[in-house]
């Protein structure tokens, strides 16, 4: 059970890596660890943000493997625009909402090239996963933390380009990670610092926010992650993350999902603020989600593991979901590893590399005409 739920935990953390995450690691008791800028080497060049052969380091140093042999993965969140931890020297991409300004079939080529490109620099750096494409549709202006992160104000539209930059990631060995589901476009607070509600009826929902997820259960997407935000007509008393008719009924059930569903932060005060880590955690796992986020606080980590451990002890359903959840991460992991294992090691002048950046430049150049 143990291993199980530490196949559920992943966690970040603040200064170096410490023999004791080095430890947690080697038995199994985390799944991933979540890179945040906090995290990344400084150069000492201060013209290069990101000094690259200590990060290539650190991540070869968190590629542990638990006695069973699962690895664990490194993730980070790399989207483009103000959401992006690694920057120069590598590429600096501007907001994925530049490729509003492309019509069809451009600007889906154009987006899977971006997540290609994306995806090489984060191989070569050692990164398994990005917790990206944005699938949201940015149909409020006044959303204070979507915006310009959407691929466009067009559920169609932004499938489409979303999607594409996910073949893109894929096509260069990293995993994707769709959110916010079911759809954080059309919120006027931020969950980080508030519980967030949507009132629109079911038609709207189907029609805007969940366009998107349904394209993105259909083509297979690994992952898609949960938003912390209350869908009065799904679930009028609980956020999506911590509800099994939204994750169980509407994402696995109607939708048809598959692939490894993943919370966000539990840290975040729309989630924090209500309820403890621990029952968050367990709450979550109830519901349907694969993977537990918390990404920061190493107390809420501990009270998550043994919540879920105490809970499983005397709950025969938490127990098998649980186990459900662990042998879908597994499986997960699995094929990511059979995946890198039969291509070739990514160079490391492909990272900020002259295409790379031309690419960019010719995004940022249409965003800054438009």
């Amino acid at each position: 059970m143990r291993d199980d739920v530490g196949q559920l935990l992943w966690i970040g953390y603040s200064g170096p890596v410490s023999p004791a995450l080095r430890r947690r690691l080697e038995r199994g008791e985390v799944g991933a660890t979540i890179l945040f800028k906090r995290n990344l080497p400084l150069a000492a060049d201060p013209t290069e943000l990101c000094d690259l052969d200590a990060l290539v380091e650190l991540t070869r140093d968190l590629h542990r493997c638990a006695p069973d042999g699962t690895p664990a993965l490194i993730a980070i969140d790399q989207e483009g625009g103000q959401v992006q931890r690694v920057r120069a020297p590598a590429t600096r991409w501007p907001a994925m909402a530049a490729l509003d300004r492309f019509a069809a079939p451009e600007d889906a080529a154009l987006a899977e090239a971006v997540g290609r490109a994306v995806g090489d620099e984060l191989a070569a750096l050692g990164l398994d996963i990005d917790f990206a494409p944005v699938l949201d549709v940015h149909t409020n202006p006044a959303n204070p933390i979507i915006g310009d992160r959407a691929f466009g104000t067009d559920a169609e539209a932004a499938a489409r380009r979303a999607l594409a930059f996910a073949r893109g990631l894929d096509a260069a060995g990293v995993l994707a990670c769709g959110k916010h589901f079911p759809g954080h476009g059309d919120t006027a607070t931020d969950s980080h610092l508030e519980l967030p509600r949507i009132d629109h009826g079911w038609d709207r929902l189907e029609r805007v926010e969940l366009l998107p997820f349904q394209r993105a259960a259909a083509a297979g997407l690994p992952m898609i992650m949960t938003a912390h935000v209350v869908f009065a007509a799904l679930d009028p008393d609980r956020p999506a993350t911590l509800s099994p008719e939204v994750i169980t009924g509407l994402l696995r059930g109607r939708l048809g999902y598959r692939g490894v569903v993943v919370s966000d932060d539990l840290d975040m005060r729309a989630i924090a603020e209500h309820m403890g880590a621990g029952a968050a955690a367990v709450a979550a796992i109830r519901a349907g989600c694969d993977v537990v986020l918390v990404c920061k606080d190493e107390d809420h980590q501990a009270e998550a593991e043994a919540a879920l451990i105490r809970g499983a002890e005397t709950d025969g359903e938490l127990r098998r979901r649980i186990g459900e959840a662990a042998g879908r991460v597994r499986v997960l992991k699995q094929a990511h590893a059979a995946a890198w294992a039969a291509r070739p090691a990514p160079r490391r002048e492909v990272v900020g590399s002259a295409a790379h950046l031309g690419l960019a430049r010719r995004l940022a150049e249409r965003l800054a005409s438009a």
